[in-house]
């Protein structure tokens, strides 16, 4: 796959960033495309390593390596080298729903597992992917397929994330009539209200939305199933129901102070900062929100990444992330081989933005609140800090992070953004289906199954794994399609 020798011919290049300077006076994308040319060179360092981990998808080490949608990665890189691109979108679009999405927010697995990587920079799969997805758009090659017949079979999708599109795609191209519910005002729910608009633009969504529209899937927004709509009366209309509504229960920090104003989860902030851009047309853009602020951030994932991001767009004072484990290491140790998930130090757009600005890193490591003080008005103006150390549990054999006495410190802060993960799903859905959940709140099923404990009902995406990636998302959105389609067809062919 690829050309023989153009691993060894050409280094990897990336297509051009927008200056820090430049994209912290917007919310737009910035992270541009190379042309075609130098993408088919990038292509062609797909080196025919004769087995292609990139596209494994599977777990080592409870970490994923390779792609879990199992695209076959080879040929597409082949096709892209080649300038096949049209053939290229047509291998692509057989295993993946969305591209568009996973080639700007996908970590990119594939690239941690490829063989190219063991001695040299691997090879740009997940910028490969975006100029195919682009290229097919651009050259009107997207199209959702409309069923030529209709099965007169009915089914609800819950929750328009990547794992309820996904879902909803496919059941649709079968020939089901599907419906889908969204909570919110806009189709997208990660997407759309959890990502930032600089890393995935607003409109890509709206343009894949469109399409499916056109190819008979029924989108209803503002509808809270579970509260607003009956679960009973949807599983009466339904032949099939899929819940897709994401790990939506944030985990708090329960510290003293913790009623003081000024302390947010992540995703409610992020959630109201797009929102408002996109009901004004991105001309109400809402600094008071962060604007002149001290603002912390608890937790060093994407989410607490994006919240970096955006806190410097409305005019932070300064920014602070706080991690609670210890500083990665800058190179993989030996007890993390490829092709592992690199358990590496890595430096995100945000935390760019942060050095710009400030100077610094935003990362604290090994340090977490213990203490939020509040003023006369019950308002935030500091927090107490105290570091951690790594201590076994006698009991358990497992190492815990614990306070170390008396490294108490006070900094100012006047806006928190708990940005601490998930527990699992909301009690009010899962209770309206009267589904089981497991230990982690999260929908149970068989292993490697999607149907839940009632009938008709599967399950899909963060609500059953749990809190994880945009390409799992979509990967569990289409196999929780194929279970119930089997279900309600006898076989499937999806």
């Amino acid at each position: 796959m690829g050309k023989t020798t153009g691993f060894l011919e050409y280094k990897r290049e990336d297509g051009a960033v927008r200056t820090e300077e430049d994209r912290i006076n917007d919310f737009l994308e910035f992270h541009e495309r190379l042309p075609l040319p130098e993408q088919q060179k990038q292509a062609a360092r797909c080196m025919d390593c004769g087995i292609p981990f990139c596209q494994a998808g599977k777990m080592i080490a409870g970490m994923a390596s390779g792609c879990p949608l199992n695209n076959l990665v080879p040929e597409v890189n082949d096709l892209v080298y080649r300038g096949r691109m049209a053939e290229a979108y047509k291998r692509l679009s057989i295993t993946h729903s969305f591209p568009e999405f996973t080639s700007r927010v996908c970590p990119a697995l594939c690239e941690a597992a490829c063989t190219c990587g063991l001695h040299d920079e691997p090879v740009s799969t997940k910028e490969n992917e975006k100029a195919v997805i682009e290229y097919a758009y651009e050259n009107g090659l997207v199209k959702e397929k409309t069923p030529a017949v209709r099965t007169g079979k009915k089914v609800a999708v819950i929750g328009s994330g990547p794992s309820g599109l996904a879902a909803a795609q496919l059941l649709n191209r079968r020939g089901h009539e599907v419906t889908v519910y969204e909570r919110n005002d806009r189709v997208g729910g990660l997407l759309r209200y959890g990502i930032p608009n600089m890393k995935l633009d607003k409109s890509l969504i709206d343009r894949r939305v469109s399409l499916m529209e056109e190819a008979g899937i029924k989108f209803v927004v503002n509808a809270n199933v579970g509260k607003d709509i009956s679960a009973e009366d949807l599983k009466k209309e339904y032949d099939g129901i899929v819940l897709a509504c994401g790990a939506s229960n944030p985990r708090d920090i329960n510290a003293p102070g913790r009623d003081a104003k000024g302390i947010r989860f992540a995703v409610d902030f992020l959630s109201e900062v797009t929102k408002r851009l996109l009901d004004s047309e991105f001309k109400d853009i809402p600094f008071e929100l962060a604007k002149d602020k001290d603002v912390i951030i608890i937790g060093g994932g994407d989410t607490g990444n994006d919240c970096a991001g955006t806190c410097i767009r409305l005019g932070a004072k300064s920014v602070t992330q706080l991690e609670m484990m210890p500083k990665p290491s800058e190179e993989r140790l030996p007890s993390n081989p490829w092709p592992e998930w690199p358990r590496i130090l890595k430096v995100d757009y945000g935390q760019e933005e942060a050095i710009h600005k400030f100077g610094n890193d935003p990362r604290v490591y090994q340090t977490t609140v213990k203490e939020f003080i509040k003023d006369k008005k019950g308002n935030l103006k500091e927090v107490v800090l105290v570091s951690l150390k790594a201590e076994k549990d006698e009991k358990t054999g497992r190492m815990n992070m614990v306070p170390v006495e008396g490294s108490e410190k006070k900094v100012p802060a006047q806006l928190i953004l708990i940005a601490a993960g998930f527990l699992g799903s909301e009690k009010y859905v899962t209770d309206a289906f009267k589904v089981e959940t497991d230990a982690r709140s999260n929908v149970k099923t068989e292993a490697g199954r999607f149907a839940s404990s009632q009938a008709k009902v599967y399950t899909a995406g963060d609500m059953h794994r749990g809190q994880s990636l945009v390409v799992w998302a979509i990967a569990e959105g289409r196999a929780a399609a194929k279970e119930l389609d089997a279900a309600l067809m006898g076989y499937t062919n999806l």
